[in-house]
């Protein structure tokens, strides 16, 4: 009896060390899976990060050449003011054999856009506010540039005006290679000057619209889907591209690259669609200013209204999340603003004959 009692009494220890036993090995092989588990996250980022860099528009070493620093546009703007930068302006028969009289047609053509109704806006649950409500608007027949305005028309008005060069033209010349490119660094200023001088103005958010999505209420000119073939948007290609690089992406009217490549500047102030339930501080135009002896003396600032308005800008561009593309996003900027992926189109009545 007392060999039995015994025998239980080490049994009862030695399934209390299997316990502890296996409670170990549990712990240890539970361990053992987080850990590996976090080196193959780390190995799948690293090749992520891999197929990221393999996959960049630009070599990465070379970033420091793509990146733009905050106020340096502001600064280059001050420079090109005051006439410090070094110019060799084109003459104007320099620039008309930039490219071929074929090629001179073809950007200069425009789209007639006839009068009637379309759908502006719209009712998509996850649209940004501002691009909301939809609503019928009319308009009486346009015109509008098949193309944005490239460098090379661009060339032309300065050739014609004497006018300033945009920001990143060294020595006043185009950038090798961009000459069917979309003219950027322009302000919303610049480019009013140029669609006057040709007879012509920038067109109106509405024109905008209607020239892009037509009467179906598209969401991109060439339908309700996304398809990344028909533009240049969201770093894909990082940098602009030659306006007649996808045909495929045309508006029902045949009007180009209105999803992607550059945001345009339209004639409108940035306001509200009536019935919007956007903030309405959304719409004031703000600048960035230390309100008090404490944030000055902290570098803080605050966006502080300033009772003046925004442009609206409309296309997205080479930079932007492809939702930012869709006919009815409505993009904003100050007017004097100036970026290189900010770019413009003309727009002129019917009945208007002035042209270049």
């Amino acid at each position: 009896m007392e060999r039995n009692l015994h025998h239980l009494d080490i049994s009862d220890k030695a399934l209390a060390s299997r316990k502890r036993y296996l409670f170990a090995t549990l712990v240890t092989c539970i361990s053992l899976a987080i850990i590996g588990g976090s080196l193959h996250v780390l190995e799948l980022g690293k090749k992520r990060m891999n197929d990221m860099r393999s996959m960049a528009a630009y070599d990465l070493d070379e970033m420091h050449e793509h990146i733009r620093a905050a106020g340096e546009d502001i600064t280059l703007h001050e420079v090109n003011e005051a006439g410090l930068t070094e110019s060799r302006p084109y003459t104007v028969s320099e620039v008309e054999k930039l490219v071929s009289a074929e090629t001179w047609k073809m950007l200069d053509e425009m789209i007639d856009i006839p009068a009637g109704r379309f759908t502006m806006g719209t009712d998509r649950s996850r649209a940004d506010e501002q691009d909301k409500p939809a609503h019928e608007v009319t308009l009486p027949a346009y015109s509008i540039d098949k193309y944005p305005v490239t460098n090379v028309q661009y060339a032309r008005f300065v050739a014609q005006t004497g006018y300033r060069n945009p920001l990143h033209w060294e020595n006043g010349r185009i950038p090798a290679g961009l000459n069917l490119h979309p003219v950027t660094l322009v302000s919303w200023y610049d480019a009013q000057a140029y669609c006057e001088h040709f007879g012509k103005r920038l067109p109106t958010e509405a024109e905008w619209e209607k020239a892009a999505r037509g009467t179906t209420h598209n969401r991109w000119p060439w339908g309700n889907f996304m398809d990344a073939e028909r533009l240049n948007t969201y770093y894909a290609i990082g940098a602009t591209t030659p306006v007649n690089r996808f045909p495929e992406g045309a508006s029902p009217y045949g009007v180009m690259d209105m999803a992607g490549n550059v945001s345009e500047w339209t004639a409108d102030d940035f306001l509200p669609y009536r019935g919007s339930h956007a903030p309405s501080d959304l719409f004031d135009a703000k600048i960035a200013k230390a309100v008090t002896a404490e944030d000055r003396a902290k570098k803080v600032v605050d966006l502080v209204p300033t009772g003046k308005r925004y442009k609206v800008m409309r296309g997205g561009s080479w930079k932007s999340d492809p939702f930012s593309t869709t006919t009815y996003h409505r993009n904003f900027a100050w007017s004097n603003s100036a970026s290189d992926f900010f770019g413009f189109r003309c727009a002129k009545d019917t009945n208007d004959q002035g042209g270049q």
